[in-house]
């Protein structure tokens, strides 16, 4: 339930639900980062360990979803629809988990060395997780409505640049690489990292209908 315009100055500020999803956004940047580094590194006993903290990470998410989940429940009044709480925790969560399943499929299949492609998509789901970032901490305000719609185009613009990336290193690997087995793994880990942007794009979409509710 929303608050009212009226009734939003007798109501005490939320302290639940926006910390949580701060908590949560930053979690993603977070993990995001040990993405990057998890790919860049070139000691493959670095990269197991940075996948464990990734792993780690990716558990603390779940546990700022079901936190908001339950808060959803138990609270009378929230700062905005509570769909929308439930699908922002979702979209959030939906992020972090496949970036976990990315960097379970690279230790799983053994994959190395890393493929370029798989370090730029980890790079551009870096700037879309600072940039939602961005966006999940301004709702709590909503002063600088122009900074927050910034941070949702440019999420938007590198979903698709995500998207051309993808394109592209599949339609090379199946030029470059004869071996059948290296492809499907490969383009296993590509899909898995090019679905996480695409479900940046998904946190962005519910933000701004948030922001349409709210104006």
């Amino acid at each position: 339930m929303s608050v009212n315009p009226i009734l939003q100055y007798f109501v005490p500020k939320d302290r639940k639900f926006y910390p949580l999803f701060e908590g949560a956004s930053a979690n993603l940047v977070a993990i995001s980062k040990v993405l990057v580094e998890a790919l860049t590194t070139p000691s493959a006993e670095k990269r197991t360990s940075f996948i464990r903290e990734i792993e780690k990470l990716e558990h603390v998410g779940d546990e700022f979803t079901h936190k908001i989940f339950q808060e959803v429940s138990t609270t009378f009044i929230t700062p905005f629809d509570r769909e929308d709480i439930q699908h922002l925790a979702s979209a959030m969560d939906d992020v972090v988990d496949y970036i976990h399943g990315s960097a379970k499929r690279i230790e799983l299949y053994k994959v190395d060395p890393i493929h370029p492609s798989m370090i730029k998509l980890s790079e551009l789901i870096l700037q879309s997780a600072e940039e939602i970032n961005i966006a999940v901490c301004g709702l709590r305000s909503l002063k600088n409505i122009i900074r927050i719609k910034e941070s949702l185009v440019r999420v938007n613009s590198l979903e698709n640049h995500a998207d051309d990336i993808f394109d592209n290193a599949v339609a090379r690997l199946f030029e470059d690489e004869k071996n059948a087995i290296e492809i499907i793994k490969i383009k296993e880990v590509l899909s898995a990292l090019e679905t996480a942007t695409d479900k940046c794009e998904d946190v962005v979409n519910v933000i701004e209908s948030i922001i349409v509710k709210q104006a």
